[in-house]
């Protein structure tokens, strides 16, 4: 893959997302994941974006270049990993929600515990990083470069099966379709409306 595939807004690349393919290799083995979910965040022209309000150590690496991970901690319990879009100097990332194991799934399953159902072992922001093993230390990684954590093509998604909806569990603007997943598919999170929801703007 390269850098062409993801230089575009956000909202663009999430869709074209869904069948690519994230490897991370760690000390403890090679896990793979196909990607089934993603949301777009728009940078500073949208308000659930971590750059809504500009420039920060902590989101820098949404301004770009594209092609590199962002990656944050989620009410500072599960890592979350994101795909950085667009124009170097202007913030844009796809959240990946969730995916299906299609390589090291023993590993996943050993990182997530060993209860969990295949689907579920990838479902959701948080679970797709700790079975995939990435966290903090991989923020600003290079998705391209063929390092420890890989973007790559994967099976490709025929338009049909791709659904739109509102993001999950955000407060503000939760109502733009900016969600972006397969249809009927068992590794998809189950959609939230957030209880800290806030009213569309203009309602």
């Amino acid at each position: 893959m390269n850098v062409d595939f993801v230089a575009h807004p956000a909202e663009e690349v999430a869709p074209k997302l869904l069948g690519s393919v994230l490897t991370c290799k760690t000390p403890e083995g090679t896990v793979s994941i196909a990607i089934t979910e993603t949301e777009a965040y728009s940078g500073t022209a949208d308000p659930a974006s971590h750059a809504y309000r500009g420039r920060t150590p902590r989101n820098a690496v949404m301004f770009g270049p594209a092609g590199h991970l962002y990656v944050y901690r989620s009410h500072g319990l599960h890592w979350c990993a994101n795909v950085v879009t667009g124009t170097d100097g202007i913030a844009s990332a796809v959240l990946v929600r969730a995916g299906r194991v299609i390589a090291g799934e023993d590993l996943a399953r050993k990182r997530r515990g060993e209860r969990v159902e295949s689907p579920r072992l990838a479902r959701g922001p948080g679970n797709f990083c700790q079975a995939l093993g990435i966290t903090g230390e991989h923020n600003g990684a290079d998705l391209l470069a063929g390092a420890s954590v890989v973007l790559s093509e994967g099976e490709p998604v025929p338009t049909a099966l791709i659904r739109v909806g509102p993001r999950v569990g955000v407060s503000k603007a939760h109502d733009w379709q900016h969600r972006f997943f397969l249809a009927a598919d068992p590794t998809v999170s189950v959609y939230r409306l957030s209880p800290r929801a806030e009213p569309p703007a203009g309602s």
